[in-house]
This record gives C-alpha cells, sequence and structure tokens, in this order.
C-alpha cells in the first residue's frame, strides 16, 4: 500500500522526465518515459527507490537492476554507468533519490553501536562492493512514505522533515543494506575518508601515496583495503572518477578541453586517449553522439 501511495505522490508532483525538487533537503523525485541507455555518471552516497519500473547501474562490470522490490544503496562516491533501458509511456519509471547526509548516517551508526548493535565482523575473504542492492522492508516503505507526505505542506516540512529523514535513514541501517552502509559511515572506515577527499579534489593532482597516507595506511595495505571496498584499484577508481565527471560535463554542454581541465588532466592528447580507451569513443564524438541524442528525445 506504502509504494501505491509513493507512487500516486510522484505522479502528482512530476510533471516531465528528469528530477523534481521535493523541498525536503536532498530527497528529489524522478521519472523517465523514455529507454536511456547506461551512460557514464557518479552516484554520490544516496538511495534510489524505484516504485514502477527498473533502474540499471554498471560498477566495475557487475551490472545491478533494482526496482520496486530492491531499493539500491551508495554509501560512497562511485563511478558507475547508470541508465533506464526499459523505461517507456507504457511502463514508465517512477522513483525517489535520497542523498545520504554523513554527518547523520555517522551519528545514527555511532548510536546504535552504543546501545549494543554492534557491526559483526567480516571474513577476511568476503569481497565488499561499492553498490548494494537491499528487499524493500515495512520500516523503509512507510519512512519514506511519511516523509514524502510532508512535501504537501511547507510547515510540515520546516518543522518535522529532519526527524522524518532521520526516521528513514534508521530504517535503512537496519534493513538488508544496514551492516554495508555502518561499515560505509562508521568513524574508522579510512577507505570512505580517503574516497570523499578524491570526490571533492579531482581537478587537483591525487597520487596513491597521499590516499593512503591521508588513510593512515602503507600503500600496500591501503591498496589491498580499498580494492577490497570498492572492487577498484585506487588507480583505476580515480580514473574512473575523473573520466565519468568529465563525460558528464561534455553530455551537459561543456566543451572537452574545459571539461578535462576541469578534472585535472593537463594534457589534452592523454584525456582523449585515456578517454576513448574507456568509453570507445573520442570525446568528440561522445560530444556529437550525446547531443544528436538529445535531439532526437
Amino acid at each position: 500500500m506504502s509504494k501505491q501511495q509513493i507512487r500516486h505522490i510522484i505522479e502528482q508532483h512530476s510533471q516531465r522526465d528528469g528530477l523534481t525538487e521535493t523541498g525536503i533537503k536532498g530527497v528529489q523525485l524522478f521519472q523517465a518515459t523514455s529507454a536511456i541507455p547506461c551512460v557514464p555518471a557518479v552516484y554520490e552516497p544516496c538511495v534510489i527507490a524505484i516504485v514502477s519500473g527498473a533502474k540499471e547501474a554498471v560498477l566495475d562490470g557487475k551490472r545491478y537492476v533494482y526496482d520496486d522490490s530492491r531499493y539500491m544503496c551508495c554509501p560512497m562516491s562511485m563511478p558507475v554507468k547508470a541508465g533506464t533501458p526499459s523505461a517507456s509511456p507504457q511502463i514508465p519509471l517512477y522513483g525517489v533519490l535520497i542523498a545520504l547526509d554523513a554527518r547523520l548516517m555517522a551519528e545514527l551508526s555511532l548510536e546504535m553501536e552504543s546501545a549494543g548493535n554492534l557491526i559483526p565482523p567480516t571474513p577476511g575473504d568476503l569481497r565488499a562492493e561499492g553498490i548494494k542492492l537491499a528487499a524493500w522492508d515495512d520500516a523503509f516503505s512507510d519512512a519514506l512514505l511519511r516523509l514524502l507526505q510532508l512535501g504537501q505542506s511547507e510547515t510540515d516540512r520546516a518543522v518535522l522533515s529532519d526527524a522524518r529523514l532521520r526516521e528513514l535513514y534508521y530504517a535503512i541501517l537496519k534493513g538488508e543494506a544496514g551492516v554495508f552502509a555502518r561499515r560505509a559511515f562508521g568513524a574508522g572506515n579510512a577507505v570512505a575518508r580517503a574516497i570523499s577527499h578524491v570526490a571533492a579534489h579531482l581537478d587537483a593532482p591525487i597520487s596513491i601515496d597521499d590516499m593512503a597516507q591521508r588513510a593512515g595506511m602503507s600503500r600496500a595495505v591501503f591498496h589491498r583495503k580499498f580494492k577490497k571496498v570498492t572492487t577498484m584499484s585506487p588507480i583505476q577508481f580515480v580514473k574512473s572518477m575523473r573520466l565519468n565527471h568529465a563525460a558528464m560535463k561534455i553530455a551537459g554542454g561543456t566543451t572537452v578541453s574545459e571539461a578535462a581541465m576541469g578534472v585535472g588532466y593537463v594534457s589534452a592528447s592523454q584525456f582523449s586517449r585515456e578517454f576513448k580507451r574507456m568509453y570507445g569513443q573520442s570525446p568528440r564524438e561522445w560530444s556529437d553522439a550525446q547531443q544528436m541524442a538529445a535531439g532526437l528525445a
């Protein structure tokens, strides 16, 4: 019942394809009525919940498909390819994007641990993921509905949005992706802190030694732990973040040279080589293809 009510709210407030603000900080509604192939993107810390249709994300070659049975939790910035390949006017995609506030998630994680809800130890050979799909449960559905219902009243949003967001975050931390998210937002996650620094400083020189030093680890230990958390090596991760950000900028109309400089590339030829190696097209070909796709939409 909650999902049907959430869908009704999205249908009421989304007038066109794309994102729609709710008036609640970090919470947006979205719809898509046409198929969009998976293209380079960067997921910032977020949860994405789908109530109609399906959405896809690809991280380091692994494909994640989520719909109204599973929501997506991404607690750290991740370079992905994302799209809505199955959306159509007959089967529209409706969903909610909830940005995850690191301070609040860390605060709740610590409160849960203080209350005795300790994070279970992870076997040494268990490989972590940068993205986790979690089954919708009643606590998540009800908390999300209660949050979205605030959008109908400016007074309700001003008075209750912080409390309702806290309730939703708590439902996420107690749900199927809870342990995964708590590991990312826990005070001791040095890898998550390193990723946050990288995401905020893509235009500056970034070395693996600097990342390891910031995490308080040797280069070898940091490399091993980073790959366990993200499935990618630090070098691969930084390159993917930079190129995905650049691809998004180019698709949005930024010139190739500006996009390259904006993510820290000094050499235009190196940027073009690495871009084509990753996406199979030169930056110029990518730009032309995105403009053509926009013209056909």
